[in-house]
């Protein structure tokens, strides 16, 4: 399928599906007149890249998990749970719990100079 025959299926932009593929998330060929060709899977993929950003991840994380996503095309995302993985969900978690302290730090003293 062409990019816009996979921006319609998936409602993420042609922009987009550009920069997933120029940080490695997502493969194409090229055709004779050198548009970009995904294959069926990448529909499957896109969702799966779009669920772990809603999660937070970094593209740089999701590169690393993408090979333990599973699911059928309409389906959820889920992740095979390999070591590799339960320490990168560990790691985000974490990071994810010291912004919430410093962000509730922040709050408290803009509170502060309110009250």
């Amino acid at each position: 399928m062409l990019i816009g025959e996979l921006s319609e299926r998936t409602g993420v932009s042609r922009r987009l599906l550009r920069y997933y593929e120029e940080q490695g998330l997502l493969d194409s060929t090229r055709s004779a007149n050198g548009y970009r060709v995904y294959d069926p899977g990448a529909v499957r993929t896109v969702r799966h890249i779009r669920a772990m950003l809603d999660m937070g991840l970094t593209t740089q994380v999701i590169a690393a998990l993408l090979p333990c996503a599973r699911s059928g095309e309409d389906a959820p995302l889920d992740l095979e749970m390999c070591p590799s993985l339960v320490g990168t969900i560990r790691r985000q978690l974490a990071d994810l719990d010291a912004r919430i302290d410093e962000l509730q730090r922040h709050k408290g003293a803009l509170a502060a100079h309110l009250a």
